[in-house]
Parts: C-alpha cells; sequence; structure tokens
C-alpha cells in the first residue's frame, strides 16, 4: 500500500471515472478514513496548460466549490494534493452506493422513496444555485445514498460559478448525454434551470428504472432527440403524484422550468404540496428560471413560494389589473358612443361621420354632437429615460421589492411566479450595481450589465436584456431576455 503526501494510506479502489479513480484511504494523522480522488499528472512548471492542466483546474475547482457551498448533501472536499507530479483530491468518505446502484439493485423506486431522496438533491442544489454555481452533471452516478438514504452530490470537477467561463469553450457540450438539458446539448452555457432538468431527468430515473433516453453508443442520436423532440413522459401509473414534477423540470423552455428551490418545497410536501394549484395552474405552472433582471434563479431556502394572489403587497393585485380595466372601459364608452350616434342619425346612409376636422354633426334633434374626448398618446421615451429607469429599478429592488414589482406588466408578473418567487430572489441580494447600459428607443430595450451582492458574500456578474412597455405613459417592464 501507498502513501500519498505522507499521511494518505490508500487501502483499496473503489470507483472509476471519467476524471479518475477513487480510492478509499486512511488519513494517518487525523485518524478518519478519506476518499483520494487520483487524477492525470500534473503539467511541468512553467507548460502550456493542456489536458493534465485542465484536469488541475477542475480538481483545484472541484475544492473550491465544495468549501464554498458546506452543505450537508454535497461530498466535502478536505484538500488537494501534487505528489510525483499526481494529482490527488481528498475528500469526505461516504460509506453509500451511488443512486444509479441502488437503482440497479432494488428496480424502479417508488414516487415517496424517490420524492424523499431527490428532494436532498434539490436543496443541495438550490443553494449552490444561490451562490452562483451551476453543477452541469447533476445524474444518478454523482449523487452518493447511505443505508439510511441520506444523499450527497459529489463531483463538482466540471461546476463553475456563473460568471466564470474559464473552462467552457465555445460549443463544448459537457456533461453526461442522457440527462443533460436541451439547450446544454445543443452547446449553449448551462445555467441553474439546465440543473433542473437534470435534477428531473435523474428523477426520472429513479422512477422508471433506466435513463430518460437511451444513449447507447449513439450519443450525436442522443443529444439530437434532446433538442429536436418533445421530453419522454413516464405512465402515470408509475409516477403517480410526481407526474407534474416532471413536466415542470423537464420543461424543454428553461423559463418554464421550476427553480430548484420550487421543486425541493414540493418533493419535501407531497401530494399536498400540489393539491391547492391544481384546480388554477397546469402541472408544469410558468416560472421563470430566473426572477426578472438577474441571472441566476438561486431559489429561496425557506417556505414554498406563494402565488402572487396570495402574498402580493397590498395593492399590487389591483394595480396589475389597473390596465386592463382602463382599456375595457374605454371600449365600452367608445361602443356606447358609436351606437348612440347611430340611433340619432336614424341609421341613414351617406350621413357624414363625425370627425374632429369636419366640425359638429347634428343629431335628430338639430343638437350637436359632442366631440369625442381623450388625452393625447404620449411621446415615446428617450435612451435617457429608459437607461435612468433601469437604474432606479436597481437602486429601489432591494430595498423595496413590494413597489419594483408594480413596476413590471401583469402578463410579466404571471409570467414570474408571481410576487412570491420574486420578493423571495430579491431578499437574497444585497445590492445591485449598474456597470454598463445602453436603451434603444426605437425598440423599447435595454441591454445593461449588473454585479450582484448576495448576503452571503458571493458576487456575480450577468449581462441582461429588458423590454420595456409604456403604459398609461409609465414605464414598464414586459419582458427579458
Amino acid at each position: 500500500m501507498s502513501v500519498v503526501a505522507g499521511r494518505y494510506r490508500l487501502e483499496r479502489e473503489v470507483g472509476r471515472g471519467g476524471m479518475g479513480a477513487v480510492w478509499l484511504a486512511r488519513d494517518e494523522v487525523l485518524g478518519r478514513a478519506v476518499a483520494v480522488k487520483r487524477l492525470g499528472l500534473a503539467p511541468p512548471s512553467g507548460a502550456a496548460a493542456g489536458a493534465t492542466g485542465v484536469d488541475l483546474a477542475r480538481a483545484e475547482r472541484e475544492a473550491r466549490l465544495a468549501a464554498m457551498l458546506n452543505h450537508p448533501h454535497v461530498v466535502a472536499v478536505f484538500d488537494l494534493v501534487v505528489e510525483d507530479d499526481q494529482q490527488w483530491l481528498v475528500m469526505e468518505h461516504v460509506p453509500s452506493l451511488t443512486l444509479a446502484g441502488l437503482v440497479h439493485r432494488d428496480g424502479p423506486l417508488g414516487p415517496a422513496r424517490s420524492a424523499a431522496l431527490l428532494a436532498q438533491v434539490a436543496d443541495a442544489l438550490a443553494v449552490a444555485h444561490e451562490a452562483g454555481i451551476v453543477h452541469r452533471d447533476v445524474k444518478p452516478s454523482n449523487l452518493l445514498v447511505t443505508d439510511d438514504d441520506h444523499v450527497k452530490i459529489t463531483d463538482f470537477g466540471i461546476a463553475r460559478a456563473q460568471a466564470d467561463a474559464s473552462l467552457t469553450a465555445t460549443g463544448l457540450v459537457t456533461g453526461s448525454p442522457a440527462y443533460l438539458a436541451p439547450e446544454a446539448a445543443s452547446g449553449r452555457a448551462a445555467t441553474p434551470a439546465s440543473d433542473v432538468w437534470s435534477l428531473g431527468a435523474t428523477l426520472f430515473h429513479a422512477l422508471a428504472g433506466h435513463p430518460p433516453y437511451d444513449v447507447g453508443d449513439n450519443v450525436v442520436g442522443a443529444l439530437y432527440r434532446i433538442v429536436h423532440e418533445d421530453p419522454p413522459r413516464l405512465d402515470p401509473a408509475r409516477a403517480g403524484w410526481l407526474a407534474p414534477v416532471l413536466e415542470a423540470t423537464m420543461a424543454t423552455d428553461p423559463a418554464q422550468r421550476w427553480s430548484a428551490a420550487r421543486v425541493r418545497e414540493v418533493l419535501l410536501g407531497g401530494p399536498a404540496a400540489l393539491a391547492g394549484r391544481a384546480a388554477a395552474e397546469a402541472p408544469a405552472t410558468a416560472v421563470l428560471a430566473r426572477p426578472p433582471v438577474p441571472a441566476a434563479s438561486p431559489g429561496t431556502t425557506t417556505a414554498a413560494a406563494p402565488t402572487a394572489t396570495a402574498e402580493q403587497p397590498p395593492g399590487a393585485a389591483a394595480a396589475s389589473r389597473r390596465p386592463v380595466l382602463l382599456v375595457l372601459a374605454a371600449l365600452v364608452v367608445v361602443l356606447l358612443g358609436a351606437g348612440l350616434v347611430a340611433l340619432l342619425d336614424g341609421g341613414g346612409e351617406g350621413t357624414p361621420a363625425a370627425s374632429p376636422s369636419s366640425g359638429p354633426a347634428g343629431g335628430g334633434d338639430g343638437s350637436p354632437t359632442p366631440e369625442p374626448s381623450g388625452s393625447p398618446e404620449p411621446p415615446p421615451p428617450t435612451a435617457e429615460e429608459m437607461e435612468e429607469f433601469v437604474e432606479d429599478y436597481l437602486d429601489t429592488v432591494t430595498e423595496d421589492p413590494a413597489s419594483t414589482w408594480e413596476r413590471l406588466t401583469p402578463a410579466f408578473q404571471d409570467a414570474s411566479g408571481g410576487f412570491g418567487d420574486y420578493e423571495g430572489f430579491w431578499s437574497t441580494v444585497r445590492d445591485a450595481r449598474l456597470r454598463e447600459v445602453t436603451a434603444d428607443p426605437a425598440t423599447l430595450t435595454v441591454d445593461y450589465t449588473v454585479e450582484y451582492r448576495t448576503e452571503r458574500g458571493g458576487r456575480t456578474t450577468d449581462q441582461v436584456r429588458l423590454t420595456l412597455a409604456q403604459v398609461d405613459g409609465e414605464l414598464l417592464i414586459a419582458d427579458e431576455g
């Protein structure tokens, strides 16, 4: 038996994966069992980073990210050492089976056990997303399950903070094909919503006993199906009450997927967590992967996000309906006015229509018909006004999300999942600092760069495009892309 770094005595190999072999070892200094992952050779001093350089960067990344999270459902990383040009990652030893091994041994799991296991994964992902970390390779073989059904996520080696693209080349697909989200399978950058898809695909595997896609040797064919075909669905008898969760996580459009935090709350709450929404919502409720403006959808770590009608601030619901009511009222006035004019004119053909330029038109009794009233259309906003709107929005939203919520159009409020989700996100952000902003009055779009500081001290930068709308002379946020 060999000893690594003078303290980690290797006992036996317990696993092997794409990033290297994993050994059970004993820490001779602290007297405890550890798992040691052997990676590729370290690059020579001063050498250009090649494949081995990437391995080392991934190992360092896994250590940093695991240390950042410090979560009960994430495998802890203790040390990263290099000895004789060999890299070793020292981790918490978790006596366990992977979820893939558990399903292989026991067969498909029922809804109750699947929900209990995957709720723990959703909890860890919600915290990771809040910290700006996307795992990018959530799958059954990366989930360790102990004898008492405690779950830990491992292998953050290809995970990255959202603002850091250092390990991602354009067009590079990273992750396991059978569990990849459509946007990641097509080569686009992974987001928290991509992790949610992979979480749903893993739930599918637990319930069905097999992956949602049969990859085999035809990886390209599998990627094509993921991108271009409708997501696979389980027989309702097999999925049980979790069928809506599968639909809400494995939705082709990332904007239609639930956040990891909401998945966690539903899995923990069981069928009762869905019953209150069943009458008013489709099974896959439209919830943005991130609330308007920020890049991440870190999700909340407290209660399940309520609907807008349940937790909007006083007057918010009425405010969101006000533009619609004004339009309907104006339409009724116009229709009634048109009918009255027709009655007074006697319905005769050839009668000139009243208009501001033709002067007053006589009614049946000779009295003039009043001129149509109405306020003139407000001028379109200038680029400066649009930029000031965004600047004021970001300055206000972290302190008073109730007031900025009313700066969203009613349609975008609905698409954003309601005030509960919106407020839940912004409660995790300490401040949002505008770095660059450019507005285009012709298209009513604003492009800007913003830096977020979270309550936990993390930082992330995002590039955002907002589409604005002018309603009753007031600018509102109508869409985000």
